[in-house]
């Protein structure tokens, strides 16, 4: 999303000083710059720096797309950054709240949901750029809408609008416990994911893949273990190197609920020994998940109940 912080600090003031064509040209060569590539923050350890200097980030994105609405980079610079933001900020802390301060952490997850919901909003802006009124199509028939995604040539253009797209609306499901109106919009995701998978799965090494699995833990009923499994090895064989997401979703997917201890415990601390620094690019999304995975398992008893521990003792009465 962001790349050169020195740049971005000083191209208010640059764009500032041109005149209305240049500075049209210069926006645009910005939103070029953000919407290639992973971001600096993306790259960075350091949770708490991050949250902390992404709003700046995006009020800038914010004031640039004053200029050019319709780039298609800036848009989804804005929609990563937003839900990265949310994930980062406000979901994480919501969910360390939870077991301490549980109205703090309600109004957390309402803030949350409303920035993933925002990220939408530019992830769409994006698509409608090329595919005018998606957004309308897309909340009033899911499955037809994504169909005109179809175009070979765009598709490496249009996979990262429709990740991010439906990753923003999928967390903000998430983050929506009880909310019928949110779960009403899970074809909408299931619709954009599926478009992706089928243009291109390997896209973002296995991202796609992996979003899935995590999708499956905002999902009522039961899940289907045997596609999460096909989309978890398939995560594996695409990613360069595991990430530690992948081996919590699945945790929380498959072996939470078949309250399956061993496997629910095996694969966090999988999670946990992975190194962050072997993949720079990925850096903060590995911190990110190996903090939750050390929360899961602190909770792994009031989680997952230990039958054999409930079980009488021979001969008892």
């Amino acid at each position: 999303m962001i790349h050169n912080f020195r740049f971005l600090t000083l191209a208010p003031l640059l764009l500032g000083l041109l005149g209305c064509s240049l500075k049209n040209h210069a926006v645009n060569m910005v939103g070029d710059v953000l919407a290639s590539g992973n971001s600096v923050y993306e790259a960075d350890a350091d949770v708490e720096l991050v949250g902390d200097a992404l709003p700046f980030g995006l009020k800038l994105i914010e004031g640039l797309l004053e200029e050019s609405p319709n780039h298609r980079g800036l848009l989804l610079a804005a929609a990563r950054g937003f839900v990265l933001y949310s994930y980062v900020r406000v979901a994480d802390r919501a969910e360390v709240l939870e077991d301490v301060d549980l109205d703090r952490s309600r109004a957390l997850r309402l803030r949350a949901k409303k920035l993933y919901l925002r990220g939408l909003t530019f992830g769409l802006r994006g698509l409608e750029v090329s595919y005018p009124g998606f957004g309308g199509k897309l909340f009033a028939n899911p499955e037809d809408a994504v169909v005109g995604i179809h175009n070979r040539k765009k598709k490496q253009k249009d996979l990262p609008l429709l990740y991010w797209s439906a990753t923003a609306l999928g967390l903000g499901i998430s983050v929506s416990r009880n909310d019928a109106g949110m779960l009403a919009r899970l074809p909408e995701v299931d619709s954009m994911l599926d478009r992706a998978l089928t243009l291109d799965e390997s896209w973002g090494e296995g991202s796609l893949h992996e979003f899935a699995i995590q999708l499956a833990s905002a999902r009522p009923g039961k899940a289907d273990y045997q596609t999460l499994k096909k989309h978890f090895d398939s995560a594996l064989a695409l990613s360069g190197y595991p990430r530690a997401g992948l081996y919590v979703a699945y945790a929380e997917a498959v072996s939470l609920p078949q309250q399956d201890k061993p496997k629910f415990r095996a694969l966090l601390e999988k999670a946990l020994i992975l190194d962050p620094d072997t993949d720079p690019s990925k850096r903060l999304v590995n911190v990110l998940a190996q903090r939750r995975a050390l929360r899961l398992l602190t909770k792994i008893d009031d989680l997952i109940l230990d039958l054999e521990t409930n079980k009488r003792p021979e001969g008892a009465q």
